[in-house]
């Protein structure tokens, strides 16, 4: 039992020594009152309980290689996590659930003991004082959303962790998210509405309220998932950039009014989406540790906004042939694959002689990379100041959450289907069909609007981390994980073949939730294993 409390304060106080940012101004001060003095040391304290966690170059972290754990894409190194959970190579004793559980909870830890301190004088205003605790609870809420939706029931303490909570059972996930809520509420009209646009880490009354959004819709509470919503949407502070691709290059990345929460620049020193996502080429840098899968380039629609499958204009080999063939033009502003150009030359994913050959170490096994989050000018770049902003949360999530939550409540309202065409209109979709007010959608069933939205998420976010939780969360998981993960497909001598990456496996109904490791079972009496593990 020593050994657990140790582990406790030294998890919940460890962050503070492990970046330069975070040193203490005087060594040797062992109280609030001397750690703090003014308002950037408790900036600093908010950012570091966001940084390992939210903004991370580790590839274990980074919000596009998490992408690796679905069926949109595939994670070729197995060290990294996403594979193994992609693939069903997993039990309690895979290093990954140690290290995103003990991650969570070290910060968690800290937030605790800052919250509960966050009365001391130490900062003279007030005023800043309940700005920053405000921010630190928000930090706080957004860890335990995640602690619930990868373990469901988990340890639940709002105070500096003592010895008889440690000893407390589990809290069930549902009053862990009546607490999470309630604090949304109170703490949503305490936090500043205007600052905070620019040091995205320090949320504001909107921000958190998106976020909530978030976690509302993907716990099934569709009614409080429309109200954040429309909260968001009502504030006007918002809308979407009027050129989707630009959102992840340079060129509108860090001046628009889409991005609700994005990555601060100072945790990534330069472009690490293009070492992990950009072909390696000859550029030296890219390193396709990440790339997309034929499941979701063939769920890009059509400009007419069909299925490819269900297209009176061409056969749905056609289109698996020839991915840009009347494709929705977010394919090509997120994709590229066999003979598009990167960097002035031609991809040849069948050239044994090409450093992109689709069996070599740092090639595409599935013949296509993101082209999201890759610039040409980041190349040949080892270092420095450049930094591409990445969203964590924008504008179009909290349009398609709205019109998702309304079709699962079965109220399919005008705003719901505005918010949709919205986004296929910013997407350049043909509108003259694509318009969800058109007669022909007035017939649709609430299964058909459903497919719809799903889809609609599917390529809007493609790359962005979120299909992982959507899979889970809509329980299709165990239909689209199990089956051969395959990449790009062509013809050869008459016969279509299609390139395979991978066998996956999803063990249903127990992989959707994730097992605690069994270091953690040791060290905390009061987990239980969730089952199947």
């Amino acid at each position: 039992m020593k050994k657990y409390i140790i582990i406790l304060f030294i998890t919940a106080f460890a962050v503070l020594g492990c970046n330069d940012f975070l040193d203490k101004r005087d060594p040797t001060a062992t109280t609030f009152q001397q750690f703090f003095n003014d308002e950037e040391d408790l900036r600093r304290v908010c950012y570091s309980s966001y940084v390992d966690v939210f903004a991370s170059s580790n590839r274990y972290m980074t919000f596009w290689n998490v992408e690796g754990k679905s069926d949109n894409a595939y994670s070729r190194v197995e060290g990294d996590h996403h594979q193994r959970i992609a693939n069903g190579t997993i039990n309690s004793s895979t290093a990954a659930f140690q290290y995103y559980y003990e991650l969570h909870m070290k910060h968690l830890g800290r937030l605790n003991v800052f919250i509960a301190n966050a009365h001391l004088p130490y900062v003279e205003d007030e005023a800043i004082r309940a700005r920053y605790k405000g921010v630190l609870e928000s930090l706080r809420v957004w860890h335990y959303f995640i602690l619930t939706s990868r373990w469901g029931d988990v340890p639940f303490h709002l105070e500096p962790a003592n010895l008889e909570e440690a000893l407390q059972p589990v809290r069930p996930k549902e009053e862990i998210l009546t607490e999470l809520f309630a604090i949304v509420e109170r703490v949503k009209n305490e936090l500043p509405q205007e600052q905070y646009q620019t040091n995205k880490y320090m949320f504001n009354g909107l921000s958190l309220r998106a976020l909530a959004m978030r976690y509302a819709l993907f716990n099934g509470k569709y009614d409080l998932a429309v109200k954040y919503a429309k909260e968001v949407m009502d504030s006007k502070k918002y809308d979407l950039h009027p050129n989707y691709g630009d959102l992840f290059q340079y060129a509108a990345c860090s001046n628009n009014k889409e991005f609700i929460m994005h990555q601060d620049k100072d945790a990534n020193s330069y472009r690490y989406s293009f070492r992990d996502l950009a072909p390696q080429f000859r550029t030296g840098g890219g390193q396709s540790y990440c790339v997309p899968l034929k499941a979701l380039i063939d769920s890009y629609w059509t400009k007419q906004g069909n299925p490819i499958d269900n297209c009176p204009l061409h056969t749905k080999e056609e289109y698996e042939l020839n991915p840009k063939l009347n494709r929705d033009p977010r394919y090509e502003q997120s994709i590229m694959g066999h003979g598009d150009m990167f960097y002035g030359e031609p991809l040849d994913i069948y050239d044994e002689g090409a450093p992109t050959f689709h069996t070599k170490t740092r090639a595409s096994r599935s013949g296509y990379w993101f082209r999201k989050l890759v610039a040409d000018q980041d190349a040949f770049t080892s270092g420095g100041s450049t930094t591409m902003e990445f969203a964590f949360l924008r504008y179009a999530e909290v349009l398609l959450a709205y019109a998702e939550a309304k079709i699962m409540l079965n109220d399919i309202d005008d705003l719901a289907k505005e918010c949709i065409n919205k986004v296929r209109s910013r997407a350049g979709l043909d509108m003259t069909e694509a318009d969800v007010t058109l007669p022909k959608y007035s017939s649709y069933t609430q299964q058909q609007w459903i497919d719809l939205i799903r889809n609609e998420r599917r390529i809007e976010f493609a790359g962005e981390g979120l299909r992982y939780d959507d899979i889970i969360r809509w329980k299709i998981a165990e239909d689209v994980l199990n089956k051969p993960a395959e990449g790009h497909t062509r013809m050869v001598d008459g016969v279509k073949q299609t390139l395979k990456v991978e066998d996956r496996r999803f063990v249903a109904p127990y992989n959707y939730l994730w097992p605690f490791h069994e270091s953690s079972l040791t060290v905390e009496p009061g987990l239980v294993q969730n089952e199947g593990y």
